[in-house]
C-alpha cells in the first residue's frame, strides 16, 4: 500500500448526510489521496471536497463514481478490492433499514476481510483511520493465505 492511497467511499442514504460531514471534517486528509465512490456518495462526496478545496485553493482529488450500490456499485467496488485498486473502505452503512441489496453489501464486506483491507462502518472508527500516522504512509497488510480452503473444497468436487 503505497502513501497515496485509493480510497473507497460508501453511504447508505440515511447515511449520506453523516457521510457529508464527516468528509468535509477530514477534507485536508482526503484530499490527499485518490477516492473511489459509489453511486450519488460520489457526487456528494466531490461536490463538498471541491467546496472545501475551492475555499481553501487547493487541488481537490480524483473522485471516481461507480454505479449505485443497488444497481451494482458494491459489486463493481469489491471487484476492484480484488484486483488490488482499494486500500481503504469507508462505509457508513444503515443498521436500521434492511437494504434491496444486502447480498451485495454482505459480499463487499466479505471481500474487504478476505483481502485485508482495512474498513470503517462508523464515524468514530474513520476518524481514528485517518488520525493513524498510516494513514499517509506506505504500508504491507500481511495476506492469509486461503490456498487450503481452495485445494479443500476442489477435493470435495
Amino acid at each position: 500500500m503505497k502513501k497515496k492511497k485509493n480510497i473507497a467511499i460508501v453511504a447508505h442514504d440515511n447515511r449520506k448526510k453523516d457521510i457529508m460531514e464527516w468528509v468535509g471534517f477530514n477534507w485536508k486528509e482526503l484530499a490527499q489521496h485518490d477516492l473511489v465512490c459509489t453511486g450519488t456518495t460520489g457526487k456528494l462526496v466531490d461536490d463538498t471536497l471541491r467546496t472545501m478545496c475551492e475555499q481553501h485553493g487547493t487541488v481537490p482529488p480524483t473522485v471516481v463514481r461507480l454505479k449505485s450500490g443497488p444497481l451494482g456499485g458494491d459489486q463493481q467496488l469489491g471487484a476492484m478490492i480484488c484486483e488490488g485498486k482499494v486500500d481503504l473502505l469507508i462505509f457508513f452503512w444503515d443498521p436500521m433499514q434492511p437494504q434491496p441489496h444486502d447480498v451485495d453489501v454482505k459480499a463487499l464486506l466479505r471481500i474487504t476481510v478476505l483481502y485485508n483491507i482495512p474498513t470503517a462502518s462508523n464515524r468514530s472508527t474513520a476518524d481514528f483511520m485517518v488520525s493513524s500516522h498510516l494513514f499517509h504512509d506506505e504500508y504491507d497488510p500481511i495476506l492469509k493465505d486461503y490456498r487450503d480452503y481452495i485445494s479443500r473444497d476442489l477435493e470435495m468436487a
